[in-house]
């Protein structure tokens, strides 16, 4: 049965990065399957073609990509509140799909009100990502309050998808839910469109785009695609980088980081690590060139530092067939098993050392690589993906139906009772 879907993207909606990749993916495919979709996000980001996307009200002082958490955001979500209403009142939806707590919590406002079921996109922890983001403290006052809001927010979904096994098990422990409401659905990847060149002229295509980024031919080259921030390792991945060139001599490698923002301060840093010529920052990648560019590596890194956060971007390298060396995490392990190379969490040396590991041993990682790839067509396919969101989606009508049946049943008995009390 094909749905009207209102999907909440209280982000810069769509913006070349993991949690938007995962958006964009899924409505595409439910689209696919003849369900309706609208999304609601920020009045910044970009628009898609065949997508029906309502923004919130201009902020005319504040304008660009949206990353994390910020103070602005209190206010930017205010304005999506009014759309998100809006947008429900017209649109009529049978389900509402939120990503991040800030969406669940729009959603829940519409719930209220229209009694539609609230899906609720996993993607971290709420204070854990602030943590992450520096922008609350440990010792913060603010932060018994945020930690109520999240449980509540966490509570009040009829159902919660999560990116990975250990997001659930951490939603699990903290809320003391152990129910069907919770279940996993790991980011899934386009492995048609993410794939390995496979004849002469997109190898030669490969090899032209390598020589238009000034990397040298004979170069081996590490490619990184994401954000570009401390949480996701990229201060890590510059040490390793500097390691490999200035300690070791190696003048054999090249670091292509691709993605936004701090392309400028992160440039900066190399050119203070003296990895000239030795680095690339082509700055931000479109989501359709991802492919092209990865395609360049001898070897992919993931060296994310948070632990309650997904990694999508790592089923992107399987796709490619590239060999990853990752650090050492709960969610590196969930997407690579026994195929990854690990280094331990925040090492930048011992990132280093097994980047060279993988490097020189070719003919071992290429084998690697493709069966990590195999791995990426039988478990992370986008198809899979959107059966188990479809089972959700029904597992949330009936569950919202059996609660409004139970709360008719209350209040019928509560009125059965008062009328009895004034016999």
């Amino acid at each position: 049965m094909p749905y009207r879907i209102l999907t909440i993207a209280p982000t810069s909606f769509f913006s070349d990065y993991g949690a938007h990749v995962r958006i964009l993916e899924e409505i595409w495919h439910l689209q696919a399957r003849g369900h309706s979709v609208v999304v609601c996000t920020y009045h910044t980001g970009n628009d898609v073609p065949g997508l029906d996307i309502r923004r919130s009200v201009d902020v005319p002082w504040k304008r660009g990509v949206m990353v994390g958490s910020s103070r602005h955001k209190l206010y930017f979500d205010v304005a999506l509140a009014a759309t998100v209403q809006r947008t429900a009142r017209s649109f009529k939806p049978d389900i509402m799909h939120a990503h991040i707590h800030e969406g669940a919590l729009l959603g829940w406002t519409v719930r209220q009100l229209r009694n539609v079921p609230l899906v609720f996109d996993y993607q971290g922890s709420l204070l854990a990502e602030m943590l992450d983001h520096n922008f609350v403290r440990e010792k913060s006052p603010f932060v018994p309050a945020i930690r109520f809001l999240e449980h509540r927010i966490d509570r009040a979904a009829d159902a919660i998808i999560t990116s990975s096994h250990n997001a659930e098990q951490g939603l699990r422990e903290r809320i003391g839910d152990y129910s069907e409401r919770i279940s996993t659905l790991p980011d899934a990847v386009n492995t048609q469109t993410f794939s390995p060149p496979s004849n002469g002229i997109e190898r030669s295509a490969t090899l032209a785009l390598k020589h238009s980024l000034g990397i040298p031919t004979e170069r081996k080259v590490v490619v990184y695609l994401g954000l570009l921030a401390h949480y996701q390792g990229t201060d890590n991945l510059l040490e390793a980088a500097a390691i490999i060139k200035n300690e070791w001599g190696r003048h054999d490698i090249h670091f292509l980081v691709m993605g936004f923002p701090g392309v400028e301060t992160y440039s900066s840093q190399a050119e203070r690590l003296g990895l000239n010529h030795h680095i690339s920052f082509p700055g931000r990648v479109p989501y359709p060139d991802a492919p092209r560019y990865l395609s360049l590596g001898d070897v992919a890194v993931s060296p994310k530092l948070s632990t309650t956060e997904g990694a999508g971007k790592i089923g992107n390298y399987m796709a490619m067939g590239l060999p990853v060396v990752a650090f050492d995490t709960p969610v590196s392990r969930e997407y690579l098993g026994p195929l990854g190379v690990y280094a331990e969490r925040g090492n930048s040396r011992d990132l280093a050392a097994k980047l060279c590991e993988v490097l020189d041993n070719p003919a071992t990682y290429r084998e690697v690589g493709g069966q990590l790839r195999q791995q990426a067509i039988t478990n992370l396919s986008w198809d899979a993906a959107i059966d188990h969101i479809e089972a959700v989606y029904e597992q949330a009508i009936v569950r919202r139906v059996g609660r409004q049946k139970e709360k008719a049943a209350r209040r019928k008995e509560r009125r059965r009772h008062e009328a009895h009390e004034m016999l």
